[in-house]
């Protein structure tokens, strides 16, 4: 390609929108080094500190969602969307970009809204079983929608729409082979089953509440666990390290060890958590967080467990929790099912499949 490529991401808020779109622009900068990359975020989110320590420049618009319930935030809505619609404008005719790429969040909208209505092919990669409302409005115009789920021409044109899966981590293709290697790294005993609870990065006050009530008895079935807290929780819940058998972690960094450690894992479950995990390849009991717009982590979640692949346990149906992983816990036949299923929903080449329908579209 000789012309000069310039290529825009936005995508952000959350980490299930900020790491996809660092790694569409990582595999890009392989293909085209000589390109030049903007990321457009939201300002006062995590993508404007996350980007730059990835190495690529990000412009913050002034934006934000519309609250569920009547607030002051509800009533800047409209000023907050006009002044974000001005400066992607603003944004995009300067850098000129090739190709504008949203991985959902708020800074997504306005800025893929003016690259379609000046003629730039735009790309939507939707992460989740039951796309936001941004993401629907967005598809009119979109050139292309790369998905991670089956089904999603109930909400965009059928025409558009490519399953390429979700971006993960490249070490996590295969965490087979580092069992050992993550029992090191763990300090954890060969004779033991391994829990691993994730709450997300910043953690989840109801999975933290159910592991502490349950924990003794969790560790007297053999168990060794390894748990995150969370950041925001972990002051709170570091004293649980003094029990045998049981290490907080406030984040976890190194993903690949975690996930060879475990041989049952509890999670929530946002999009890129579930991508990951079907391709590790273990038990999971999924827990969604109820408070995410559409209650789309539930919807995700069922997209799994419908296929035998996974199994649920609902925020409100916590006291269920230990029946549920009891019958896990003695069941080899059950886990070894669902390693299996889960396996075979699995899209390892994601990144490379997505990047491959931008490059189809930067040649046409």
């Amino acid at each position: 390609m000789k012309q000069l490529v310039n290529i825009i991401l936005s995508g952000g808020g959350t980490g299930g929108h900020i790491y996809p779109a660092v790694s569409i622009a990582n595999e890009l900068k392989e293909k085209y080094p000589n390109a030049n990359f903007l990321f457009v975020g939201a300002k006062n989110k995590m993508e404007m500190e996350k980007i730059p320590q990835f190495g690529y420049d990000i412009k913050g618009l002034w934006i934000s969602g519309i609250q569920r319930k009547l607030t002051i935030k509800n009533l800047l809505f409209p000023f907050k969307l006009i002044n974000s619609l001005w400066n992607a404008y603003k944004i995009i005719k300067n850098f000129k970009p090739s190709i504008v790429i949203g991985t959902g969040g708020f800074a997504s909208g306005p800025t893929l809204y003016v690259a379609s209505i000046k003629g730039i092919k735009t790309i939507i990669q939707e992460q989740n079983s039951y796309p936001g409302i941004t993401n629907k409005l967005l598809s009119k115009k979109a050139n292309k929608i790369c998905v991670a789920y089956d089904g999603l021409d109930r909400f965009f044109p059928s025409k558009k729409i490519i399953k390429t899966g979700n971006p993960v981590r490249q070490d996590l293709i295969n965490v087979t082979g580092k069992r050992k290697e993550a029992q090191r790294y763990f300090n954890l005993k060969a004779d033991k089953i391994t829990l691993v609870v994730i709450g997300g990065s910043l953690g989840a006050r109801a999975v933290n509440n159910l592991i502490e009530k349950h924990i003794h008895w969790i560790v007297s079935n053999n168990v060794q666990v390894i748990w995150q807290t969370g950041k925001l929780y972990y002051d709170e819940f570091k004293k649980y390290d003094e029990l045998e058998n049981v290490q907080t972690h406030a984040f976890l960094n190194s993903m690949d060890l975690t996930y060879a450690s475990a041989d049952i894992l509890i999670s929530r479950a946002g999009a890129s958590s579930i991508s990951e995990l079907c391709i590790v390849g273990k038990p999971v009991i999924f827990i969604p967080s109820p408070n995410v717009a559409e209650d789309h982590q539930t919807k995700n979640a069922l997209a799994v467990v419908n296929k035998k692949a996974a199994l649920l346990l609902k925020e409100s149906e916590l006291e269920t929790f230990q029946m549920l992983f009891e019958g896990l816990l003695n069941d080899e036949k059950l886990q070894q099912n669902l390693s299996e299923n889960i396996k075979k929903l699995a899209l390892p080449n994601a990144t490379k499949d997505i990047v491959q329908e931008i490059e189809k579209l930067l040649i046409n």
